[in-house]
């Protein structure tokens, strides 16, 4: 039975994952290093071992996550 479409938290959910994915993927760079500022707010110092292996960690999961979100969507929406 699918859930009507009066749930603007999950589509809200589900364009947030989906443009933190797009991001990560097509700014890993940008990502990482918003990441790396953060953590120094916090008092903390990240640095990765190797920049290159760090950058495709990132954009696979961004990619991930960019298709997981409709994925998501789709079962939440229509097979629920």
């Amino acid at each position: 039975m699918p859930v009507d479409l009066c749930c603007p938290v999950t589509i809200l959910i589900y364009l947030i994952s989906l443009v933190t994915g797009l991001a990560m993927f097509f700014k890993a760079g940008a990502v990482i290093e918003l990441q790396r500022r953060f953590y120094e707010k916090i008092n903390w110092r990240i640095e990765p071992i190797s920049m290159a292996r760090e950058v495709r960690n990132t954009k696979l999961m961004g990619l991930l996550l960019s298709l997981a979100a409709p994925l998501a969507i789709f079962y939440i929406l229509n097979l629920r």
